[in-house]
Parts: C-alpha cells; structure tokens; sequence
C-alpha cells in the first residue's frame, strides 16, 4: 500500500520510494535504474524486466481475501514519465500520457501521480472516490488505501478522499507533517517531530502507534503499519498474523515498504529483507542490490551514532 524511505525534514514528502509490496508481489529499483520483482500470484504486475531508468516504484495493493489478489506495478522513469504492468482492469494502467511526475502511488485499481506544479492525476476506479483529487494542489506526496486516498500538502498538511466509514479520511486537523500512508481502513501521519498520528479503524493497532517516537518513515499495510527509527530500527503494529510484524531483529534499515501482509526493508548496504506471508514468493528477495542511482544511501536518516 504503502512505501516510504526517510526524507528531509524541510522538504515534507520529498522521498521517493525504491522499494514496493503489493497483495502478492515486491519490486524494487536497482542501482542501475533496473527493477527487480518477486511474487508468482499473478505474473503480469511483475513483468519488469524491460524497465530502465526508474527513479521510484508503487504497488498495487487490496487486503488479503479470496476474492483478492490481482494487482499493478507503476514505476517513475527519470524524466518525469510513468511506466505501469499488470492488472487494467478499471484503467489504472493508463498512465503512458503523463508528464511531469514527481510522485507516484498505487492502490486498489487506481494509480495517483504527483504533477511538479503539485496538482494530482488518477487513473482507475472512480467509485468510492478515492480518485477525485482533481481539485487538490500543493501535493508533494500521495498514498493509497484499498478504497480511499491521501496527499500531503507543502504546508506539512493533509487531505483524503474516498471511502470514510472508519474515519480514514479523518486528516484535514493533521498539522507539521512529512510523511502520509495509507492501509486498508486506516490512514497515518508522520510529524516533523517523529511523532506518528492515526485515524479509522482501531484493529489497526492505533494506540500502540500514538507512543512511537524519533520516528523517520512510515508505510502501512492492510492491516498493520511499520516505522523506521532514525537508528535504523523498525517498529511494527498491527495484525501480525502471518509474520508480516517481526521485524525487531531488523539493523541498519534506510527505507521500509508494508503490502497486504508482508513488510519489506531496505538496508543501507543495498540488500532487502522480508517477513510476513509469502505464499506467493513475495518475500524472496535475497540478493538483490536495490537503492537509489549512484547507491548513495548515506544520508537517507539521521546518523545512527546520534
């Protein structure tokens, strides 16, 4: 649903994620602008081999059901355009046309970019609403839930739409923020201070997030939300009933991703880790080399001797 590595605290949203997990399927940006994919539920949304100059990958992602599993992959080239594979069911691959993208997400059906004049696209289904972000401006970062949507503002502000029965959309009195995610029917906010704010559906472990502290990145999944520390350690709530919660051994982490029910980590060192259900192959990402152009991952949180 959700991925988000740290990013500076005077540029709010200003990350782009390298790593993605979906309902059955992780992807990753390689060094070399490639992107790596794992998962064997539904191959399409994994058929990146030809994609170079990726800058930032998004995956689709729904909460784990019978009925649910087909997804998308979205992945942002260096000049401003957008690649997309997998499931088209509703039209969320119909991204070729766009321009001028500085951030992407991918959710439920739908796929969101982020315009460098801070206006928001939608591509996919209309029906809950999540894609009416025509009238939003002064978007540095967006995130996708499985029925609503969220986008954080330059001024460290919040907005949502779509499905609010949970109170997901609840964000509009979110203030200093620099990081927005979005699970399945819950929504959360990163401060500038590292402090995490919640809203919807208290199953999603709401109170134990409320004590986190020193927090630099947050990414949610269907029904649990992770965060990493700026001394590169993550902290897990939620449902953690296939795994996707053990991630307390986890050292020297730079960026962390959270799909329907497995999570994802990115260590400094360019290697991935995974926990959670893998039913799909989803967590097997040994090996892969993954990071920013270059590799530079030196900056991506505060010092760990702090």
């Amino acid at each position: 649903m959700s991925t988000h590595s740290a990013a500076s605290p005077e540029r709010p949203g200003a990350d782009r994620p390298v790593i993605a997990a979906g309902r059955r399927h992780s992807v990753a940006v390689c060094r070399d602008g490639s992107v790596a994919a794992a998962g064997t539920g539904s191959p399409a949304e994994c058929r990146v081999g030809d994609w170079r100059r990726i800058v930032a990958v998004a995956a689709g992602n729904v909460h784990a059901a019978r009925n649910t599993g087909r997804s998308h992959t979205v992945g942002l080239r260096c000049d401003g355009t957008v690649l997309a594979t997998g499931w088209n069911g509703d039209g969320q691959c119909e991204v070729g046309a766009w321009e001028r993208v500085v951030a992407l997400a991918a959710g439920w059906r739908r796929t969101l970019g982020v315009l460098d004049d801070g206006r928001v696209l939608a591509a996919g289904r209309p029906d809950e609403g999540a894609c009416e972000v025509g009238s939003w401006r002064e978007i540095v970062a967006v995130t996708c839930g499985d029925w609503h949507s969220a986008g954080l503002r330059a001024d460290g502000t919040a907005v949502a739409t779509g499905n609010n029965r949970r109170g997901q959309c609840d964000v509009g009195h979110w203030r200093d923020l620099r990081m927005v995610a979005a699970g399945y029917l819950h929504s959360a906010g990163l401060t500038v201070e590292g402090r995490v704010l919640v809203t919807g559906n208290p199953a999603s472990a709401i109170a134990q997030m409320g004590t986190w502290q020193d927090v630099v990145a947050i990414a949610a999944g269907s029904h649990h939300t992770v965060a990493l520390t700026a001394r590169g350690r993550v902290l897990a709530a939620g449902d953690n009933s296939r795994g996707q919660c053990d991630v307390q051994a986890w050292r020297d982490v730079v960026a962390v991703a959270a799909g329907a029910a497995h999570t994802l980590g990115l260590r400094r060192d360019g290697g991935v880790l995974a926990t959670g259900d893998n039913d799909h192959g989803q967590c097997d990402v040994a090996g892969w080399a993954a990071g920013p152009a270059g590799g530079d991952m030196s900056i991506r949180y505060r010092a760990m001797s702090d």
